[in-house]
Parts: structure tokens; sequence; C-alpha cells
């Protein structure tokens, strides 16, 4: 009888918890046994260890063998676990000696021939071993993943037989450290290629500021999915903190990070056909979904009424906490989803409502219906609801507005994150009832605005706390201590809803 113990680690949400391969060989008939909950793909690792072991001119072990994925009652799935599989036979049965690999936590799927290929999740394992201060050893394909986080020790492998060789002291694999890449510089869309639409660029520039959410209102080709595509670009670059748990839940999901995207925010863009799984994540191995891809970035749903209404409705949570707990029968993973929300809509069914041509035909009814889809709720969630209309053609011709390029608009919305930053250390559009109370000052002329306003309008507790979070992003980007009553009234204007317009 023989034993050997190699370690590696299961993926759980954003969680990487640490998983031993215990490998027992006994005399007996030949059984071939994977314990310790693993699924179908784990199971089927046996017919690609054995093929990929035999293939490599190494002797597979006759007699029983029994791999123990430990501990037993946390679900493995995944091609992750065949590498630790071999070598853990090659140990048990002494055709590799032990020590070189002590050290070592072990990940790869094999080929039949013994190729390693990249496994999922990489990047929470990385994460999880670097502070466990432990080397990984991961699939070639794998190593820039890994290589993100800082501090990070990585020996990388294309082949079983690299791997045993390492082992057998004949040709040792490099450890290199993670270092992340430099922020990217890439330039991407820029604001001053929208013409017109001052009133929107000027909302766009607010909900930069804040990170408030957004919905625009106009008939086709007004510029509105132009407009939402470039806000990423007035946002500032994420932190080297941010971009890890980016660049985490994109390898949750097997999205690999390009260096080019590295400490950029996300724009994610779902078709409106999507799902509420696509949406908000789930599946029976829960994966994360647009919102949670969306994390410190932007979401952006076009066409917003044409989405199934129980997919949206599937936001409002979200929306507030800024996560998303998936729960199933036996266990729970929560995906962080603190995304900012823009959504695009036609004013009615044919989107010409208003159009001063009548090109709208749309009956009442049809209106009502079409507005319908989105409940009251969700509506009162969003910071700014403003109209995009159609663009004059003579400001389609030339550069007669003189518009101002995503770096100078940048510029300001950095300076009022910076005060938000050194005010309450977070954005406004994150503040709770109470920070509301205690940092969204207004002279007494503002509040006695806003009281009226609330009185007419009927505002809802939620949207008067949501127009003093947006009065206070527009004092910040102004320099002002204190909300004025110019401060409130472009922030009123700025929700055409409450208003009872669309």
């Amino acid at each position: 009888m023989a034993m050997a113990t190699v370690m590696s680690r299961a993926q759980y949400g954003l969680e990487a918890p640490p998983v031993r391969v215990e490998v027992d060989l006994a005399s007996g008939l030949p059984k071939f046994t994977i314990v310790g909950l693993p699924e179908a793909v784990v199971k089927e690792s046996k017919d690609r260890v054995r093929a990929a072991i035999e293939n490599c001119g190494f002797t597979f072990p006759a007699g029983r063998i029994i791999v123990n994925l430990s501990p037993a009652e946390l679900p493995k799935e995944g091609g992750r676990f065949d590498l630790p599989i071999a070598i853990g036979i090659l140990l048990a049965s002494a055709q590799i000696p032990p020590g070189p690999l002590d050290d070592f936590e072990l990940y790869g799927e094999l080929s039949l021939s013994g190729e390693l290929r990249c496994v999922r999740g990489t990047l929470p394992a990385a994460v999880a071993a670097a502070r466990a201060q432990r080397c990984m050893l991961v699939p070639l394909s794998n190593a820039s993943e890994a290589a993100l986080v800082p501090g990070c020790r990585i020996a990388a492998a294309a082949h079983l037989l690299e791997v045993v060789a390492h082992a057998l002291g004949t040709r040792a694999l490099p450890v290199q450290r993670g270092v992340p890449p430099p922020p990217a510089s890439s330039a991407g869309p820029d604001l001053c290629e929208v013409r017109g639409q001052a009133l929107v660029k000027r909302a766009l520039e607010i909900a930069a500021a804040g990170q408030h959410s957004l919905l625009m209102i106009g008939p086709p080709g007004t510029g509105k999915s132009m407009l939402a595509q470039r806000l990423p670009g007035l946002l500032p670059l994420m932190s080297e903190a941010e971009a890890l748990e980016v660049a985490a839940v994109r390898s949750a999901a097997n999205i690999t990070t390009p260096v080019a995207l590295w400490r950029v925010r996300p724009f994610r863009q779902p078709h409106h056909t999507s799902s509420a799984v696509a949406l908000v994540g789930g599946g029976g191995h829960p994966r994360p979904g647009e919102i949670s891809l969306a994390h410190r970035g932007v979401l952006f749903l076009d066409e917003l009424p044409e989405f199934d209404r129980r997919v949206l409705e599937s936001l409002r949570e979200p929306l507030e906490t800024g996560v998303v707990l998936i729960s199933r029968a036996a266990r729970q993973v929560e995906f962080p989803a603190e995304f900012q929300f823009v959504a695009a809509m036609n004013p009615c069914p044919c989107g010409y409502l208003g159009d001063p041509r009548g090109q709208c035909r749309c009956s009442a009814e049809q209106i009502r219906r079409y507005r319908g889809r989105l409940s009251g709720p969700l509506l009162d969630r969003l910071d700014l609801h403003v109209a995009v209309p159609q663009v004059p053609a003579r400001l389609l011709r030339g550069q007669s507005d003189l518009p101002e390029t995503s770096a100078i608009v940048a510029r300001r919305v950095m300076q009022a994150r910076c005060i938000q930053q050194q005010r309450q250390s977070l954005t406004n559009a994150r503040l709770d009832h109470r920070q509301v109370e205690r940092f969204c000052r207004a002279t007494p002329p503002a509040l006695r605005l806003l009281d009226r306003a609330a009185t007419t309008l009927g505002l809802s507790a939620r949207s008067y706390h949501r127009i003093l979070k947006v009065s206070r992003t527009i004092a910040d980007l102004a320099g002002a201590e204190e909300i004025d009553p110019a401060h409130l009234a472009e922030a009123m204007a700025l929700r055409r809803l409450d208003r009872g317009s669309g």
C-alpha cells in the first residue's frame, strides 16, 4: 500500500477553498475510484489521467486506486483536478520522488497525450494561493492570468512531462512573481464624436461624477447607444484592488482579461432576449451574470421595455445592495454587482411619439401598455431620466458646437470624485439615508424648493433622497459646499418621469 497527497483548490463562486487530493494504491482487482463529491467532469478524469500517464511513457499502477478529494462535502467540478490526480498517482507509485512539489498547488486539465489545458477560475485561486504563501503550478495558457495577482508565485508548464522533469530535478520550472501590468492607454469612443445633445452630455457627466444610474428616452437614431458607450471614457481608472475584483469575476465566468483592458472599467451590453440567469447569474454551478461582469463598470440595457419584466425586476435588489446572492438547495454563492446602470428606450412602440412631423401612429392604449412594461419601483431606483431629442441636420455637418472631448469631461469628473472621496469615502450614489442627511446639506431656500416639489409631484421617499444625491453631485462639479436652489432645480429637471412626461 502507498499514499500521496497533492494540494489544489476548488472554485466556489469567487472563493477558492483548498482541496487535498489524496491518492491511495492497494493490491486487489484493478479499480479506479474518485470520491469526495466529484461532478461528472471530475469522474471522467479517470480516463484522461490513465491515457495521459501511459502515453507519456509511465506505468499506470495495477490494483485498486482510490482518489479522495477532501473536504468531502465541498462539490468539485471542472477538469482542474486532472494534473494533481496524475501527479498523486505517480508519487504514490514511486515513479517520481516526493519533495520538489510539496510547496506547489497544482491545476490543469490533461489531454490524452499529456498536454496541459487551461482551466476556469485561475485568478481566485491565485489570490488564495498568494495569501497562503504557496506556489501555483498552472497550464502555460493560465500563467498570464495568475500573474495579475501581485506577489503570487507561479510556475507554468505546457505538458505533464515538464512537471515530471521538475519533480525529478532534470529541468526545473522557472518560478515568476505576479506583477500587474501598467494601466491601459487605449483610446475608446470619444464624447466629441456625438453631435448636439448638450443636455444629455451634461446628464452623462453628472452620472459619471456621482456613479448615478441613467435612463435615456428618445426616438431611434438620436445617439442613445453612442452616448452610453462613451460613459466608461469619463470614469476614473480602477485601482489595482478593483481591477483584481473585476478580473476575478471574469475568470469565474471563464473570460480572460486582456492586458489592453487592465484597469479599464467594463462595459456590458446584453441583448434584450437575455434570460434572468444570463443577466443575474446562476445555473447548476452558479456563475456570474452580466450584472456581475459589469462590476465596477457600466451595464447598458438598450430597448429597455423589450426585456422580460421578470428579468428587469431581478435588477432591483442588486441596484440597491451592490451584490447578488444566488441560492441553491445545498449552498449559496455571492457575486459582487456594484455596477452603474444605464438604459435607453423609445417614447412609444414605434419610437416617434412627439415627433413634429407626425410620424407616430400609436394609440394611447398602446403607449400605456408599452410604458407599463417598466414597473414603478424600478423607475424609482433610477437617478436620472432624460429626453434625447432628434439632432438638427445643421449640427451633423460640421463642428459648429465645438464639443468637449472625453478627456476634458473626465478631468471634471475626477475632481468631483476626489471631493466625494475626501468627504465621505464613497460616491454620492452609494450614500445611505443617514449619510444623505449628513453630507447632502442644502440651503434653506433649496430645502423649501425640494419640499414644494415633493408635495406637488408626489415624490416617494426614495425619489426625494435620490434628488438630493444628484444635487450633491452637481454641487461637487461646481465646487460648492452646500446645495443651492440651482443645483436642486437641475437635478429635478433631469428626472422627467417624476413630472409625468416620457
